[in-house]
């Protein structure tokens, strides 16, 4: 949808909005929001907090619950060879899409 005349023409107009896309296939951008939804539904829905230091208790004990039940290691399996051809795609997708 940003690459649409009518995005383009707008963002034209206000030269202030800058977009920054991630890659299409961010792993590590998906494996980071997951683990932020998992905090928002397992330790903080419908919870009920009187300060901040209660906030940041039951943040802490779900990052430690999770460290020692649930976190795995996370392996990464593109080489740097292929993630810079895709970079360079992309930063070429860029330049001709101007």
């Amino acid at each position: 949808t940003h690459k649409t005349p009518e995005v383009k023409a707008w963002l034209e107009k206000h030269p202030r909005f800058k977009l920054h896309f991630t890659p299409t296939s961010a792993s590590w951008l998906n494996a980071v929001e997951g683990w932020f939804g998992q905090l928002e539904r397992r330790a903080l829905y419908r919870g009920i907090f009187t300060s901040v230091g209660e906030l940041k208790k039951a943040i802490r004990r779900f990052i430690q619950t999770h460290n020692e039940k649930l976190a795995k290691p996370f392996r990464w399996h593109k080489s740097a060879e292929s993630i810079m051809t895709s970079v360079a795609r992309a930063k070429l997708s860029v330049i001709n899409d101007k």
